[in-house]
């Protein structure tokens, strides 16, 4: 058995026997398979291995039931239209013993993390081309008036770059303080007061689909191609720039550029982009320092990715 990690000051305790008592009463024609707590759960939700081809996931904070439900009525809709695969909702279920939250069952997808130390070119060219058709799909993706009208696909992260500024600026100041953090926060606050000034200079982008969480550790790839995108508990309708971060994770300089060009990125959004880059990781540091190391690494190098790409690295 493997140990939770506790990552959240309201966390909810869940382990394999809980699960397995859920799936055998709300779920009964996988009563028998066994139940494994995964080690690379996510931020979000606790992650059990269901036999050899099932997920189980289980919100770790109350409130989690508006993600697992979003979920599960909205990724019908998406998965014609985009590039990669997504996760098939085999059942939702419903709290019980005790535990407040719906969770979900999916199918498990098979596959790697990508990661930006690829050494082929031509793989990373392939990544970079992938990528960018899974931001124009979910850009171009007509949206419906029930999801404009949704309020479970309004987040944070589909709001103008401008909402979080104060936000954004305080986490950098905090970061000043995370002991052994190598990185220039005034270099970053100069990249940050760029793009705040690039933001008041332009219209309000238009409303359309997001990821909001594209990271690696949501995309799967296999033969060095995007096999699925994971995790649409972030999914939103609104301005999509947030999904350009990845790129800054991924994708070296050369494959980043190409990147860029097949999905169409202007210079003012390519800046707003980096900005995130820079504000998801600033946001990162101070909360998960101590109890995701390997997350915290990652998002130093997409914060240095941005430091050299705007000069200042």
């Amino acid at each position: 058995m493997n140990a939770a990690v506790v990552l959240h000051t309201d966390e909810l305790r869940v382990d394999e026997a809980l699960v397995a008592r859920m799936i055998a009463e709300q779920v009964p024609e996988y009563a028998t398979a066994p139940v494994r707590r995964l080690t690379a759960s996510g931020s979000s939700n606790s992650l059990f291995r269901l036999g050899d081809e099932l997920l189980v996931r289980v919100p770790r904070q109350p409130g989690g039931s508006a993600t697992i439900l979003k979920e599960a009525r909205w990724l019908p809709y998406l998965e014609d239209a985009l590039s990669a695969g997504v996760p098939e909702v085999v059942a939702v279920g419903e709290p019980a013993h005790g535990y407040p939250e719906h969770w979900s069952v999916v199918r498990w997808l098979d596959g790697e993390h990508p990661t930006a130390a690829t050494p082929d070119t031509s793989s990373r060219d392939l990544l970079a081309r992938d990528l960018a058709a899974l931001v124009r799909g979910l850009r171009e993706l007509e949206v419906p008036a029930q999801a404009r009208e949704d309020a479970a696909l309004r987040w944070y992260r589909a709001e103008p770059l401008s909402a979080i500024d104060s936000e954004i600026r305080a986490y950098a100041e905090q970061c000043r303080s995370v002991p052994n953090l190598d990185l220039d926060i005034d270099a970053v606050t100069r990249v940050w007061d760029a793009a705040m000034a690039a933001a008041a200079d332009g219209p309000p982008p238009a409303a359309h689909w997001l990821h909001a969480d594209l990271f690696a550790e949501n995309l799967l790839v296999r033969r060095g191609r995007l096999s699925a995108v994971l995790d649409f508990g972030g999914l939103a309708v609104g301005d999509p720039t947030v999904d350009l971060v990845v790129a800054w994770e991924v994708l070296d300089a050369q494959a980043r550029s190409l990147f860029r060009t097949e999905a169409g990125i202007d210079d003012r959004t390519w800046m707003l982009g980096r900005a995130w880059a820079l504000a998801i990781a600033v946001m990162t540091f101070p909360y998960y320092w101590d109890t995701m190391p390997e997350r915290c690494a990652d998002r130093l190098v997409i914060a240095r990715q941005v430091l050299t790409d705007a000069g200042l690295g």
